[in-house]
């Protein structure tokens, strides 16, 4: 008698927890309903006011050039403006954060070129999580190279004669910062040509080529849409690009790895979002993006910076980032760089 009360209770403790966990299945199954329904309709009429694309480099550098030429597009796509504010100092660190606190409804974004990737590995103190706290939203594509450059009067006139130099001499060349994609290029290039060329920081691209034409330092690295204008006119002179192929617009520029066979280094532009950020509007973000990016007058400046188009969707956007910067630990320690 005894057994059967307790079996019993039993049986009716499991169907009481099993209904309690089914309730509870269902209620958590009713509130991601809920989520994906207002989330879809917070896509479906996104944007609804003006949107801000924060920009972590100065007016006129690389990044800039990119995220105002997409973000104009967007806007003319979208039917609202999206507008470009330049937030520098740290390499683009300020401008994240700014993004990052921001309200994940898709009107703050980041856009940042590859320089974001070294950061956690630069900065003791980011006050972020770069992996959890931002969204990839979509690529501007994949730049194949950058220029290395010296001042037109340099008396380099190509890679061996600065290599033979600088295994002699002092050299000194100038980076938008300690931990920029720039420096690590640069140390790339000490490491390769068995060199110790010095590096001098400065605040952005547009001081380092200031610091290069007055003759404060000899060498620079740079993305090609800041320079074109100066590599036209004649003012700087590339010795290398180091791409996989000739730069189109300077076929004449030999590669890198002519000389150094394993040099071959490029960069990207990437958009981003608060990491809570509705899927449904980061899709609508990424699609609009690579709309844009087909455009004839959007594809003209692209092409004629050296951007190659990709077709990511945000899944392997984000997947892409993810591994972009857990590859770049492995070059800031082969460069030496101490974590400020």
């Amino acid at each position: 008698m005894h057994c059967a009360v307790a079996t019993n209770a039993v049986l009716m403790a499991s169907i009481n927890k099993t209904s309690a966990e089914e309730s509870m299945l269902r209620s958590v199954t009713a509130v991601a309903a809920v989520i994906f329904a207002v989330s879809t309709v917070q896509a479906q009429t996104y944007p609804d006011r003006p949107v801000h694309v924060y920009v972590g480099y100065a007016a006129g550098s690389g990044p800039d050039i990119q995220a105002r030429t997409v973000s104009q597009a967007l806007g003319t796509a979208l039917g609202q403006s999206f507008i470009v504010e330049n937030r520098t100092g740290a390499n683009g660190t300020i401008a994240a954060r700014a993004v990052v606190q921001a309200a994940p409804d898709g009107y703050t974004m980041l856009f940042s070129s590859s320089s974001i990737a070294p950061t956690p590995y630069i900065y003791k103190n980011l006050g972020y999580n770069l992996l959890t706290d931002l969204k990839p939203v979509a690529t501007i594509g994949e730049l194949d190279g950058v220029f290395m450059l010296v001042d037109a009067k340099s008396p380099f006139k190509s890679v061996p004669e600065l290599i033979d130099y600088a295994k002699k001499n002092r050299v000194l060349y100038g980076s938008p910062g300690v931990g920029n994609e720039l420096h690590l290029k640069a140390e790339l290039f000490n490491q390769q040509a068995g060199i110790k060329m010095e590096h001098v920081p400065y605040k952005g691209a547009s001081e380092v080529m200031t610091g290069l034409l007055s003759g404060a330092v000899q060498v620079m690295f740079v993305t090609p849409p800041s320079v074109m204008g100066l590599l036209k006119e004649g003012r700087v002179r590339a010795l290398a690009f180091t791409g996989t192929k000739p730069f189109a617009a300077f076929p004449d520029v030999p590669l890198m790895s002519k000389y150094l066979p394993n040099y071959v280094s490029g960069s990207w532009g990437m958009f981003f979002a608060p990491a809570k950020t509705p899927d449904a509007i980061v899709d609508k973000l990424n699609a609009a993006i690579h709309a844009a990016l087909l455009k004839p007058e959007v594809a003209a400046i692209m092409q004629r910076d050296g951007y190659m188009p990709d077709t990511r969707n945000a899944a392997a956007t984000q997947a892409f980032f993810r591994q972009k910067v857990e590859d770049t630990a492995a070059t800031v320690k082969a460069a030496g760089i101490v974590p400020q």
